[in-house]
């Protein structure tokens, strides 16, 4: 059995690596565009199904995540610039926020679970399984001097939220309420099960 992961995230990619299961990495050919009318979870799992589904490979299983942090019903995703993250991380501090990993995996042969989100008609011969988690997150009250030296780390850019928990940023985070791999970008034990229904063995460690 062949496993892909469709992202280019180096995180994702570590986080993987622990299950012991060997992968194959392609880069997703997906654009992320908001959906309007869909909640954080429809989004979050449409964007994990976009991305695995552009791989485009039938006969392999196909594994697909997207991440977002949600405060006061605003999705963020990765900033667009400095000012973006700026914004971000501004918004954020001082506050708890909701971090929420979106997964998908497609089944080679149809044989698997329907996940039921309108957001995403699933195509005939394709049977995914689709699910999230969500972590809540507290940021420390980072002054204006603190979001700023963040940003000359250029550690923000490419994060949901405008920062990185397993990074410079985890500095900044006074607690985790919940699973702190979904926050890096893949909740693992859930990952872990879904790939163990299937018959992949497990060689490897979820902690």
């Amino acid at each position: 059995m062949r496993l892909i992961l469709a992202s280019t995230s180096p995180r994702r990619k570590v986080l993987l690596e622990r299950l012991g299961i060997p992968f194959d990495i392609i880069a997703p050919r997906y654009q992320e565009v908001m959906t309007p009318n869909l909640t954080a979870e429809q989004q979050v799992v449409a964007f994990a199904l976009g991305k695995a589904r552009s791989i485009g490979i039938a006969d392999a299983f196909v594994l697909g995540s997207d991440t977002l942090v949600v405060v006061d019903d605003l999705i963020l995703g990765k900033p667009a610039d400095i000012a973006d993250a700026r914004r971000m991380l501004t918004l954020l501090r001082g506050r708890t926020h909701r971090v929420i990993t979106g997964v998908a995996l497609i089944i080679p042969r149809g044989d698997g679970l329907v996940g039921a989100i309108h957001a995403c008609p699933i195509t005939s011969g394709e049977s995914p399984l689709l699910w999230h988690e969500v972590t809540e997150v507290r940021m420390r009250d980072m002054s204006n001097e603190q979001i700023e030296w963040y940003l000359t780390t250029e550690e923000p850019f490419d994060k949901a939220g405008a920062y990185a928990i397993q990074g410079i940023g985890g500095q900044f985070i006074e607690q985790v309420n919940g699973n702190i791999d979904n926050v890096i970008g893949l909740p693992l034990q859930s990952v872990a099960a879904a790939l163990q229904r299937y018959g992949f063995a497990i060689s490897g460690t979820l902690k």
